[in-house]
């Protein structure tokens, strides 16, 4: 197959539009985001710069067919810190590693009380897992089994600065128009990273 400058154009601009998504995927994923709350905000906020997205709000406690909008979910920070003071998990590092609508929490805690509030997937060891509590306020940690084997007896100190409070659901919509009155509908989740680490 012989190639005119054309075609070599096209190649260049996919090119550039496949550097481009990567590069709105490599920003979007560290954001810490949920179903609610500023980082999803931020997230449709970063993908309105590339396509015309109206954003709507929906308040807490209003009826969507069978569900009801839950409380607003923003995360400061969380981390989880060895008995010799080192982060072992930490949001910073990935948004995996806190259980999605963790509640406030501050308290040192032994190996096994630490453990009840840890998540881990022993068939993928390498893997972290994503976990929510969007209806039953609780908190949590996520880190890979390997991780969670190698803890050490001692006293951990857990740290979560959430705030679970009547807020909005945010989200995106994008219409474009067609050529006929048929329509098409394409819907996405944006709440959260990919599940696996």
């Amino acid at each position: 197959m012989t190639l005119n400058v054309t075609d070599t154009d096209l190649l260049s601009d996919l090119a550039g539009t496949g550097s481009d998504m990567h590069q709105l995927v490599a920003d979007l994923f560290p954001i810490c985001r949920s179903i609610t709350g500023d980082g999803l905000r931020e997230s449709l906020r970063m993908i309105q710069q590339h396509i015309p997205l109206e954003l709507h709000e929906v308040p807490t406690g209003q009826q969507v067919f069978d569900w009801t909008v839950p409380r607003e979910w923003n995360i400061r920070e969380a981390y989880v810190k060895d008995p010799q003071g080192n982060k072992i998990i930490d949001l910073k590092q990935s948004s995996l590693n806190v259980v999605n609508y963790s509640v406030p929490t501050h308290q040192k805690l032994s190996l096994p009380e630490l453990k009840k509030h840890l998540h881990s997937l022993p068939d993928h060891p390498d893997w972290v897992p994503y976990r929510t509590s969007y209806y039953k306020d609780n908190w949590g940690f996520c880190l890979t089994h390997k991780q969670l084997e190698s803890l050490e007896d001692g006293e951990y100190e857990a740290y979560i600065d959430s705030t679970l409070e009547a807020g909005h659901l945010t989200y995106g919509e994008c219409f474009l128009q067609g050529e006929t009155e048929d329509e098409i509908l394409i819907s996405s989740h944006s709440c959260h990273p990919s599940l696996g680490q």
